[in-house]
Protein backbone atom coordinates (compact mmCIF):
# COMPACT_ATOMS: atom_id res chain seq x y z
CA UNK A 1 0.00 0.00 0.00
CA UNK A 2 1.70 3.57 -0.53
CA UNK A 3 1.92 5.58 2.29
CA UNK A 4 2.92 8.57 0.44
CA UNK A 5 0.46 11.69 1.19
CA UNK A 6 -1.43 13.98 -0.28
CA UNK A 7 -0.05 17.10 -2.41
CA UNK A 8 1.16 19.67 0.58
CA UNK A 9 1.98 16.99 2.84
CA UNK A 10 6.04 15.76 2.82
CA UNK A 11 6.20 11.84 2.29
CA UNK A 12 7.92 9.73 4.28
CA UNK A 13 9.36 6.19 3.52
CA UNK A 14 7.35 3.35 4.56
CA UNK A 15 10.05 1.93 6.74
CA UNK A 16 13.58 1.69 7.64
CA UNK A 17 14.49 -0.99 5.60
CA UNK A 18 13.31 0.41 2.44
CA UNK A 19 14.67 4.02 3.48
CA UNK A 20 18.19 1.91 4.05
CA UNK A 21 17.57 0.13 0.08
CA UNK A 22 16.67 3.40 -1.11
CA UNK A 23 19.43 5.41 -0.09
CA UNK A 24 22.22 2.68 -0.43
CA UNK A 25 21.04 2.26 -3.96
CA UNK A 26 21.38 6.38 -4.74
CA UNK A 27 25.33 5.59 -2.80
CA UNK A 28 25.87 2.85 -5.12
CA UNK A 29 25.25 3.43 -8.64
CA UNK A 30 27.75 3.99 -10.92
CA UNK A 31 30.42 5.99 -8.73
CA UNK A 32 31.22 2.01 -7.93
CA UNK A 33 31.28 -0.24 -10.36
CA UNK A 34 31.65 1.69 -13.13
CA UNK A 35 34.02 4.69 -11.63
CA UNK A 36 35.40 3.10 -8.89
CA UNK A 37 37.48 0.24 -10.65
CA UNK A 38 38.98 2.74 -13.21
CA UNK A 39 39.74 5.33 -10.64
CA UNK A 40 41.35 2.77 -8.28
CA UNK A 41 43.49 1.64 -11.11
CA UNK A 42 44.36 5.17 -12.33
CA UNK A 43 45.20 7.17 -9.62
CA UNK A 44 47.44 4.92 -7.36
CA UNK A 45 46.15 1.31 -6.91
CA UNK A 46 45.38 0.21 -3.25
CA UNK A 47 47.30 3.05 -2.06
CA UNK A 48 43.97 4.82 -3.62
CA UNK A 49 41.81 2.50 -2.09
CA UNK A 50 43.03 3.04 1.46
CA UNK A 51 43.03 6.73 0.97
CA UNK A 52 39.37 6.35 0.04
CA UNK A 53 38.85 4.30 2.35
CA UNK A 54 40.11 6.81 5.06
CA UNK A 55 37.95 9.46 3.66
CA UNK A 56 34.75 7.66 3.21
CA UNK A 57 35.00 7.07 7.05
CA UNK A 58 36.20 10.79 8.41
CA UNK A 59 34.81 13.41 6.20
CA UNK A 60 31.80 11.51 4.11
CA UNK A 61 30.43 9.80 6.26
CA UNK A 62 29.64 13.21 8.51
CA UNK A 63 28.60 14.89 5.11
CA UNK A 64 26.00 12.12 4.41
CA UNK A 65 24.50 12.90 8.10
CA UNK A 66 24.73 16.46 7.55
CA UNK A 67 23.32 15.81 4.32
CA UNK A 68 19.96 14.03 5.67
CA UNK A 69 20.09 16.55 8.55
CA UNK A 70 19.60 19.64 6.71
CA UNK A 71 16.82 18.19 4.43
CA UNK A 72 15.25 16.95 7.62
CA UNK A 73 15.04 19.91 9.32
CA UNK A 74 13.88 22.00 7.11
CA UNK A 75 11.92 19.05 5.06
CA UNK A 76 11.54 21.31 1.92
CA UNK A 77 13.23 21.15 -1.58
CA UNK A 78 16.36 22.27 -2.32
CA UNK A 79 15.73 26.30 -3.16
CA UNK A 80 13.81 26.46 0.33
CA UNK A 81 16.41 24.92 2.12
CA UNK A 82 19.81 26.55 0.87
CA UNK A 83 17.30 29.88 0.87
CA UNK A 84 16.53 29.36 4.75
CA UNK A 85 20.01 28.55 5.32
CA UNK A 86 22.38 31.30 3.45
CA UNK A 87 19.34 33.69 2.60
CA UNK A 88 17.22 34.94 -0.53
CA UNK A 89 20.62 36.02 -2.42
CA UNK A 90 23.01 33.39 -1.69
CA UNK A 91 21.15 30.97 -0.99
CA UNK A 92 18.93 31.09 -4.24
CA UNK A 93 22.47 31.05 -6.26
CA UNK A 94 23.85 27.73 -4.85
CA UNK A 95 20.50 26.11 -5.04
CA UNK A 96 20.40 27.11 -8.93
CA UNK A 97 24.04 25.83 -8.85
CA UNK A 98 23.45 22.32 -7.34
CA UNK A 99 19.93 22.04 -9.67
CA UNK A 100 22.01 23.22 -12.63
CA UNK A 101 25.18 20.41 -11.63
CA UNK A 102 22.23 17.43 -11.20
CA UNK A 103 20.52 18.15 -14.47
CA UNK A 104 23.75 18.13 -16.27
CA UNK A 105 25.22 15.51 -14.50
CA UNK A 106 22.18 13.15 -14.86
CA UNK A 107 22.33 13.89 -19.02
CA UNK A 108 25.48 12.04 -19.34
CA UNK A 109 24.90 9.44 -16.81
CA UNK A 110 21.93 8.53 -18.83
CA UNK A 111 24.16 7.71 -21.69
CA UNK A 112 27.05 5.90 -20.03
CA UNK A 113 23.60 3.83 -18.55
CA UNK A 114 22.30 3.19 -22.00
CA UNK A 115 26.14 2.90 -23.15
CA UNK A 116 26.11 -0.22 -20.61
CA UNK A 117 22.53 -1.74 -22.30
CA UNK A 118 23.98 -1.79 -25.37
CA UNK A 119 27.12 -3.35 -24.29
CA UNK A 120 24.94 -6.38 -22.10
CA UNK A 121 22.74 -6.46 -25.36
CA UNK A 122 25.91 -7.63 -27.77
CA UNK A 123 27.63 -9.43 -25.06
CA UNK A 124 24.84 -12.08 -25.90
CA UNK A 125 24.24 -11.30 -29.35
CA UNK A 126 26.87 -11.30 -31.38
CA UNK A 127 29.07 -11.60 -28.10
CA UNK A 128 32.38 -10.45 -28.23
CA UNK A 129 35.03 -11.89 -30.37
CA UNK A 130 38.11 -10.19 -32.38
CA UNK A 131 36.34 -10.50 -35.17
CA UNK A 132 33.64 -8.20 -34.20
CA UNK A 133 34.98 -6.12 -31.24
CA UNK A 134 35.90 -3.32 -34.06
CA UNK A 135 31.87 -3.66 -34.96
CA UNK A 136 30.51 -3.04 -31.34
CA UNK A 137 32.99 -0.64 -30.72
CA UNK A 138 31.55 1.66 -33.92
CA UNK A 139 28.09 0.37 -33.05
CA UNK A 140 28.34 1.96 -29.65
CA UNK A 141 29.97 5.35 -30.55
CA UNK A 142 26.69 6.11 -32.53
CA UNK A 143 25.01 8.99 -30.69
CA UNK A 144 21.18 8.18 -31.95
CA UNK A 145 21.18 4.90 -30.51
CA UNK A 146 22.68 5.91 -27.51
CA UNK A 147 20.39 8.48 -27.35
CA UNK A 148 17.45 6.73 -27.94
CA UNK A 149 18.10 3.66 -25.54
CA UNK A 150 18.75 6.92 -22.67
CA UNK A 151 15.16 8.70 -24.14
CA UNK A 152 13.81 5.30 -23.00
CA UNK A 153 15.55 5.19 -19.55
CA UNK A 154 14.32 8.75 -18.90
CA UNK A 155 11.10 7.90 -19.58
CA UNK A 156 11.21 5.03 -17.34
CA UNK A 157 12.61 7.00 -14.85
CA UNK A 158 10.08 9.47 -15.04
CA UNK A 159 7.30 7.06 -14.49
CA UNK A 160 8.29 5.91 -11.19
CA UNK A 161 9.21 9.46 -9.76
CA UNK A 162 5.44 9.68 -11.12
CA UNK A 163 4.19 7.31 -8.67
CA UNK A 164 5.64 8.02 -5.85
CA UNK A 165 8.28 7.74 -2.93
CA UNK A 166 6.20 4.49 -1.71
CA UNK A 167 4.70 2.93 -5.01
CA UNK A 168 7.66 4.20 -7.30
CA UNK A 169 11.14 5.04 -5.83
CA UNK A 170 11.15 2.77 -2.78
CA UNK A 171 9.34 -0.06 -4.74
CA UNK A 172 12.08 -0.62 -7.29
CA UNK A 173 15.39 -0.03 -5.02
CA UNK A 174 13.64 -3.31 -2.93
CA UNK A 175 13.56 -5.07 -6.14
CA UNK A 176 17.19 -3.79 -7.45
CA UNK A 177 19.30 -4.05 -4.48
CA UNK A 178 18.94 -7.51 -3.65
CA UNK A 179 19.24 -8.77 -6.64
CA UNK A 180 22.78 -6.56 -7.15
CA UNK A 181 23.92 -7.97 -4.34
CA UNK A 182 23.31 -11.98 -5.02
CA UNK A 183 24.55 -11.30 -8.50
CA UNK A 184 27.81 -9.47 -7.64
CA UNK A 185 28.68 -12.12 -4.69
CA UNK A 186 28.25 -15.02 -8.23
CA UNK A 187 30.29 -12.57 -10.40
CA UNK A 188 33.11 -12.37 -7.61
CA UNK A 189 33.11 -16.32 -7.05
CA UNK A 190 33.68 -16.58 -11.08
CA UNK A 191 36.73 -14.01 -11.07
CA UNK A 192 38.47 -15.22 -7.86
CA UNK A 193 38.19 -19.05 -9.77
CA UNK A 194 40.27 -17.70 -12.47
CA UNK A 195 43.64 -19.58 -12.38
CA UNK A 196 45.94 -17.27 -10.67
CA UNK A 197 43.31 -14.47 -9.46
CA UNK A 198 44.13 -14.51 -5.93
CA UNK A 199 47.65 -14.27 -6.52
CA UNK A 200 47.53 -11.27 -8.81
CA UNK A 201 44.89 -9.78 -6.70
CA UNK A 202 47.38 -10.10 -3.25
CA UNK A 203 50.26 -8.14 -5.55
CA UNK A 204 48.01 -5.18 -6.73
CA UNK A 205 46.97 -4.89 -3.15
CA UNK A 206 50.45 -3.91 -2.03
CA UNK A 207 50.29 -0.09 -1.39
CA UNK A 208 52.95 2.46 -2.45
CA UNK A 209 51.78 5.89 -1.05
CA UNK A 210 54.93 7.20 -1.98
CA UNK A 211 53.57 7.42 -5.77
CA UNK A 212 50.91 8.96 -4.77
CA UNK A 213 50.88 12.63 -5.43
CA UNK A 214 48.19 15.65 -4.66
CA UNK A 215 45.83 14.46 -7.49
CA UNK A 216 45.87 10.91 -7.01
CA UNK A 217 44.57 12.14 -3.12
CA UNK A 218 42.50 14.25 -4.60
CA UNK A 219 40.76 12.04 -6.72
CA UNK A 220 40.19 9.42 -4.14
CA UNK A 221 37.99 12.60 -1.94
CA UNK A 222 36.39 12.98 -4.93
CA UNK A 223 35.58 9.51 -4.97
CA UNK A 224 34.13 9.16 -1.63
CA UNK A 225 31.94 11.73 -2.21
CA UNK A 226 30.52 10.59 -5.51
CA UNK A 227 30.58 7.19 -4.37
CA UNK A 228 28.09 8.32 -1.59
CA UNK A 229 25.85 10.28 -3.96
CA UNK A 230 27.54 13.33 -1.93
CA UNK A 231 26.96 16.77 -3.15
CA UNK A 232 24.31 18.94 -1.07
CA UNK A 233 21.28 17.42 -3.57
CA UNK A 234 20.15 13.97 -3.85
CA UNK A 235 20.07 13.30 0.16
CA UNK A 236 19.41 16.15 1.12
CA UNK A 237 15.98 15.94 -0.99
CA UNK A 238 15.79 12.43 0.35
CA UNK A 239 16.27 13.16 4.11
CA UNK A 240 13.44 15.52 3.84
CA UNK A 241 11.75 11.85 3.93
CA UNK A 242 13.29 10.30 6.63
CA UNK A 243 11.48 9.92 9.99
CA UNK A 244 12.43 12.09 13.07
CA UNK A 245 13.61 9.06 15.32
CA UNK A 246 16.00 7.78 13.06
CA UNK A 247 19.88 8.11 14.23
CA UNK A 248 21.75 9.75 11.52
CA UNK A 249 24.90 9.47 12.20
CA UNK A 250 24.63 5.17 12.80
CA UNK A 251 22.44 5.16 9.41
CA UNK A 252 25.08 7.28 7.53
CA UNK A 253 27.64 4.31 8.88
CA UNK A 254 25.67 1.55 7.50
CA UNK A 255 24.93 3.37 3.90
CA UNK A 256 28.70 3.93 3.69
CA UNK A 257 29.32 0.60 4.62
CA UNK A 258 26.70 -1.16 2.18
CA UNK A 259 28.67 1.52 -0.85
CA UNK A 260 31.85 0.27 0.18
CA UNK A 261 31.20 -3.17 -0.26
CA UNK A 262 29.39 -2.58 -3.64
CA UNK A 263 32.76 -0.82 -4.31
CA UNK A 264 34.66 -3.73 -3.19
CA UNK A 265 33.19 -6.78 -4.65
CA UNK A 266 33.09 -4.85 -8.12
CA UNK A 267 36.66 -4.01 -7.80
CA UNK A 268 37.14 -8.00 -6.75
CA UNK A 269 35.44 -9.11 -9.41
CA UNK A 270 36.96 -6.69 -12.34
CA UNK A 271 40.86 -6.22 -11.12
CA UNK A 272 41.72 -9.77 -10.91
CA UNK A 273 40.53 -10.67 -13.95
CA UNK A 274 41.64 -7.61 -15.71
CA UNK A 275 45.06 -8.67 -14.20
CA UNK A 276 45.12 -12.34 -15.33
CA UNK A 277 44.75 -11.68 -18.95
CA UNK A 278 47.13 -8.28 -18.99
CA UNK A 279 44.75 -6.09 -19.55
CA UNK A 280 44.65 -1.82 -19.01
CA UNK A 281 43.19 -0.92 -15.80
CA UNK A 282 44.10 2.85 -15.62
CA UNK A 283 42.03 3.24 -19.32
CA UNK A 284 39.68 6.02 -17.39
CA UNK A 285 35.64 6.31 -18.03
CA UNK A 286 36.12 3.65 -21.21
CA UNK A 287 36.90 0.98 -18.96
CA UNK A 288 33.69 -0.84 -19.23
CA UNK A 289 33.29 -0.24 -22.91
CA UNK A 290 36.89 -0.96 -23.83
CA UNK A 291 38.78 -3.33 -21.70
CA UNK A 292 35.79 -5.63 -20.72
CA UNK A 293 34.46 -6.57 -23.61
CA UNK A 294 38.06 -7.80 -24.72
CA UNK A 295 37.49 -9.59 -20.86
CA UNK A 296 34.48 -11.28 -21.73
CA UNK A 297 35.63 -12.05 -24.47
CA UNK A 298 38.43 -14.70 -22.44
CA UNK A 299 36.34 -15.83 -19.89
CA UNK A 300 34.26 -19.39 -20.19
CA UNK A 301 30.34 -18.24 -21.20
CA UNK A 302 31.66 -14.84 -20.92
CA UNK A 303 28.78 -13.52 -23.00
CA UNK A 304 26.47 -14.50 -20.57
CA UNK A 305 28.92 -13.39 -17.63
CA UNK A 306 29.06 -10.23 -18.91
CA UNK A 307 25.40 -9.27 -19.73
CA UNK A 308 24.48 -10.49 -16.39
CA UNK A 309 26.93 -8.32 -14.96
CA UNK A 310 26.40 -5.24 -17.17
CA UNK A 311 22.21 -5.17 -16.45
CA UNK A 312 23.10 -5.18 -12.81
CA UNK A 313 25.03 -2.16 -13.39
CA UNK A 314 22.51 -0.69 -15.66
CA UNK A 315 19.70 -1.56 -13.26
CA UNK A 316 21.33 -0.06 -9.84
CA UNK A 317 22.59 3.10 -11.80
CA UNK A 318 19.17 3.52 -12.21
CA UNK A 319 18.71 4.71 -8.95
CA UNK A 320 21.10 7.13 -8.89
CA UNK A 321 19.44 8.77 -12.33
CA UNK A 322 16.16 8.58 -10.61
CA UNK A 323 17.13 10.76 -7.01
CA UNK A 324 18.24 12.96 -9.31
CA UNK A 325 15.37 13.81 -11.48
CA UNK A 326 13.73 13.40 -8.19
CA UNK A 327 15.86 16.45 -6.99
CA UNK A 328 14.59 18.52 -9.93
CA UNK A 329 11.31 17.07 -9.66
CA UNK A 330 10.76 18.14 -6.08
CA UNK A 331 12.24 22.22 -6.78
CA UNK A 332 9.43 22.19 -9.73
CA UNK A 333 6.81 20.81 -7.28
CA UNK A 334 7.77 23.40 -4.38
CA UNK A 335 8.36 26.35 -6.62
CA UNK A 336 5.31 25.68 -8.85
CA UNK A 337 2.79 24.32 -7.25
CA UNK A 338 0.44 24.47 -10.15
CA UNK A 339 2.60 21.72 -11.79
CA UNK A 340 1.88 19.32 -8.75
CA UNK A 341 -1.18 16.99 -8.19
CA UNK A 342 -3.36 16.27 -11.26
CA UNK A 343 -0.75 18.77 -13.21
CA UNK A 344 1.94 16.25 -12.67
CA UNK A 345 2.77 14.88 -16.38
CA UNK A 346 3.33 18.74 -17.46
CA UNK A 347 6.22 19.26 -14.27
CA UNK A 348 7.60 15.53 -15.75
CA UNK A 349 7.14 16.84 -19.10
CA UNK A 350 9.09 19.73 -18.87
CA UNK A 351 11.82 17.44 -16.93
CA UNK A 352 12.10 15.23 -20.26
CA UNK A 353 12.12 18.11 -22.38
CA UNK A 354 15.33 19.45 -20.52
CA UNK A 355 17.26 16.90 -20.00
CA UNK A 356 16.33 15.62 -23.70
CA UNK A 357 18.51 18.22 -24.65
CA UNK A 358 21.17 17.88 -22.40
CA UNK A 359 22.22 14.99 -23.74
CA UNK A 360 21.95 15.86 -26.68
CA UNK A 361 25.83 17.34 -26.96
CA UNK A 362 27.57 14.51 -25.13
CA UNK A 363 25.71 11.79 -27.64
CA UNK A 364 27.24 13.93 -30.58
CA UNK A 365 29.78 13.64 -28.67
CA UNK A 366 31.20 11.03 -26.23
CA UNK A 367 34.86 12.64 -24.84
CA UNK A 368 32.49 15.42 -23.33
CA UNK A 369 31.81 12.58 -20.81
CA UNK A 370 35.08 12.49 -19.13
CA UNK A 371 35.43 16.29 -19.01
CA UNK A 372 32.37 17.13 -17.65
CA UNK A 373 32.36 13.73 -14.87
CA UNK A 374 35.53 15.53 -13.31
CA UNK A 375 34.02 18.72 -13.62
CA UNK A 376 30.59 18.04 -12.33
CA UNK A 377 31.49 14.23 -10.74
CA UNK A 378 33.89 15.48 -8.53
CA UNK A 379 34.52 19.11 -8.40
CA UNK A 380 31.19 20.22 -7.96
CA UNK A 381 29.96 17.20 -5.76
CA UNK A 382 32.84 18.30 -2.91
CA UNK A 383 31.43 22.30 -3.39
CA UNK A 384 27.63 21.09 -2.69
CA UNK A 385 28.80 18.57 -0.63
CA UNK A 386 30.89 21.83 1.52
CA UNK A 387 27.43 23.98 0.71
CA UNK A 388 25.50 21.18 2.71
CA UNK A 389 27.95 20.88 5.92
CA UNK A 390 27.75 25.12 5.67
CA UNK A 391 24.42 25.58 6.13
CA UNK A 392 23.50 22.79 8.39
CA UNK A 393 26.18 24.25 10.66
CA UNK A 394 26.66 28.13 10.45
CA UNK A 395 24.08 28.69 8.37
CA UNK A 396 21.16 26.99 10.97
CA UNK A 397 21.35 27.54 14.93
CA UNK A 398 23.29 25.14 16.89
CA UNK A 399 20.34 24.24 18.25
CA UNK A 400 18.41 23.18 15.45
CA UNK A 401 21.72 21.33 13.94
CA UNK A 402 21.92 19.21 17.05
CA UNK A 403 18.40 18.61 16.78
CA UNK A 404 18.17 17.74 13.14
CA UNK A 405 21.29 15.33 13.47
CA UNK A 406 20.41 13.37 16.91
CA UNK A 407 17.10 14.38 17.83
CA UNK A 408 16.23 15.28 21.55
CA UNK A 409 18.52 13.33 23.03
CA UNK A 410 22.03 14.53 23.31
CA UNK A 411 25.44 12.47 24.03
CA UNK A 412 29.11 13.75 25.41
CA UNK A 413 30.33 12.58 21.99
CA UNK A 414 27.94 14.86 20.29
CA UNK A 415 29.64 17.87 20.71
CA UNK A 416 33.06 16.46 19.10
CA UNK A 417 31.01 15.06 16.40
CA UNK A 418 29.81 18.77 15.84
CA UNK A 419 32.68 20.09 16.48
CA UNK A 420 34.55 17.99 13.70
CA UNK A 421 31.98 18.98 10.95
CA UNK A 422 31.43 22.77 11.76
CA UNK A 423 35.63 23.26 11.47
CA UNK A 424 37.60 19.90 10.28
CA UNK A 425 35.64 18.83 7.41
CA UNK A 426 35.16 22.35 5.97
CA UNK A 427 39.20 23.05 6.17
CA UNK A 428 40.06 19.60 4.62
CA UNK A 429 37.78 19.23 1.71
CA UNK A 430 38.94 23.05 1.19
CA UNK A 431 42.70 21.95 1.45
CA UNK A 432 42.82 19.36 -0.46
CA UNK A 433 40.47 21.14 -3.27
CA UNK A 434 43.05 24.09 -3.26
CA UNK A 435 46.35 21.76 -3.52
CA UNK A 436 44.64 19.96 -6.46
CA UNK A 437 44.11 23.32 -8.27
CA UNK A 438 47.39 24.65 -7.69
CA UNK A 439 48.89 21.39 -9.32
CA UNK A 440 46.83 21.90 -12.54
Amino acid sequence: MDRTPPHGVRPQFASRMGMLLTVIGVAVGLGNVWRFPYMMGSYGGSAFLLVYLLFTLLLAVPVLSAEWALGRSLGQSLPTVYVASFGRRWGGLAALLLLITVLVADSYYLLVIAQIIITAGWAVLPGFSGDNLPTFQYWLAQGWLQYSVAMLLLLLSLWIIGRGLNRGIEAISRIIMPAFALIMIYLLTVALALPGAVSAMQGFLKPDFAAMNTGDVFAALGQAFFSLGLGGTFHVVYGSYVRQAQNLPLTAMVTAGGDVLAALLAALFIVPVALVFSLDLAQGPGLIFDTLPRLFMRLPDGGIVGAIFLLALAAVALLSNIAALQVAAAAMREQWPQLAGRQRSRMLLVLLLIEAALMLPSALDNSLIGTLDLLFGSGMQLLGGLFAVLALLWGLQRRHAVIALFGSHTRRWHGLYLCWLRWVVPLLVLGILAGWLLQQ
